[in-house]
């Protein structure tokens, strides 16, 4: 999803929206509670998911835009298609891929960016971000407008048929698809009769609500049409989010916990996620312990596919397969980093100042440690005691927060200034 909080569904608790399908989905699989994107924003926790590597190392570090834009935030203009893709390495074992939705790791805008298919993808519907805008999707350079042949709220509907048209056309091949639907990002479109009233109704509570419930009711198609198609049992879902909620609507769509769509505080970066692999992953479990991060889908999907990972990249991700799809509580090897908001007027930073974070993160089991890029800000939490973020353990806790402090400098230092390896 796009800017879905972990409060947008009502399977996490969220008291705000009813998701019924989802919660079903969540209720016959397994819900994971510390799960983490790799960025507060689109363009770098997208490519995270895509090459299992930090998206700082490949030069893509907030939301990809013009060409003035992305100079300014010291960042490329598009991934570099050298770089790893789950859905090229996932070839190499037969599989027949698709994406489908938004891609926002190139294009669109006055950026020439290289095709999806470069980056190991056989079809493709996409959005207006990207090089290959679906031309029933984009008739103007936005995210919407009222002359695309798909309307707004239709998207869903749309990306839900061709998944099931691809998976029917190659139901005897192993497949992987991203779905990344875009509905959830604002601004908010339920109905044709909303083209009519007043725009600043694309921003509301009311209107998020009426998509939410939309793109639930395109989840259930989905799940009923792989039992149609009789490979509901051989598919594993992974549902989750590309970071938090904007505005969070006084933190219902984070469910009280503080930090929004472009900070590192966990409203920001801890999703939604769901495993559901009927036959494969017993129902009902609930994972609060172990943590698990974007870049470990990577490595733990080539794991289940039985691909070789490349072998000249330096992943940052873990096979968390272990406790994906058992009952195991997974122990990382290392711990899991953040990097978002460089002092630019070209970052979104988020409008409420409680919701403004450090610039750099590191999660350590129940740690959770935040600096600037001189050091001059520290702030430390426990999540298991205080997941809200409220109480600053900086000073009582100094040499675990100077040591969290100093892995994150070097951290940075070591993978914004190398080439990738």
């Amino acid at each position: 999803m796009d800017d879905m909080g972990v409060g947008d569904a009502s399977f996490t608790s969220g008291d705000v929206i009813p998701t019924p399908n989802i919660d079903k989905m969540a209720a016959e699989g397994k819900v994971f509670k510390s799960y983490y994107t790799s960025s507060p924003v689109c363009s770098p926790s997208r490519v995270g998911v895509t090459t299992g590597m930090y998206p700082l190392r490949w030069d893509i570090n907030t939301f990809l835009s013009s060409r003035k834009h992305n100079k300014l935030c010291d960042q490329s203009d598009f991934l570099d298609p050298k770089a790893p893709s789950l859905a090229r390495t996932l070839k190499t074992v037969g599989y027949q891929t698709a994406h489908i939705g938004k891609w926002h790791m190139g294009g669109g805008r006055d950026v020439t960016a290289p095709s999806i298919a470069e980056y190991g993808f056989d079809e493709f519907w996409s959005t207006w971000e990207s090089p290959n805008a679906d031309p029933l999707l984009t008739s103007t350079n936005w995210i919407w407008g009222p002359e695309d042949v798909v309307k707004r709220w239709d998207r869903t509907s749309y990306f839900v048929d061709r998944t099931l048209e691809f998976l029917k056309k190659n139901r005897d091949k192993p497949c992987y698809i991203n779905l990344w639907p875009d509905d959830v990002h604002s601004p908010w479109l339920s109905s044709p009769a909303e083209l009519e009233a007043d725009k600043r109704g694309y921003f509301t509570l009311e209107n998020l609500v009426s998509v939410i419930v939309e793109m639930d009711v395109q989840i259930g198609r989905l799940i009923q049409g792989l039992k149609v198609l009789g490979i509901d049992e051989n598919t594993l879902i992974l549902f989750t989010s590309d970071n938090g909620p904007a505005p969070t609507f006084d933190r219902s769509r984070t469910n009280g916990m503080r930090g929004a769509k472009n900070s590192l505080y966990e409203g920001g970066i801890n999703m939604p996620f769901v495993a559901y692999w009927p036959g494969t992953i017993e129902a009902g479990q609930s994972d609060e312990a172990s943590v698990i991060s974007a870049v470990d889908l990577f490595p733990t999907l080539c794991s289940l596919a039985g691909a070789s990972l490349p072998e000249s990249f330096e992943f940052d991700g873990e096979d968390v397969t272990e406790a994906l799809i058992g009952e195991v509580v997974y122990k990382r090897e290392r711990k899991v980093f953040f990097e978002y908001g460089r002092k630019n007027p070209k970052y979104s930073i988020p409008k409420i100042e409680d919701e403004v974070s450090p610039v750099l993160a590191v999660i350590d089991g129940d740690w959770k440690c935040l600096t600037s890029f001189d050091g001059s800000e520290l702030e430390l939490y426990n999540l298991a005691s205080d997941p809200n973020e409220t109480q600053n353990l900086a000073d009582e806790y100094q040499t675990l927060a100077e040591q969290l402090k100093q892995e994150m400098l070097n951290w940075f230092a070591k993978n914004n200034e190398s080439e990738v390896l």
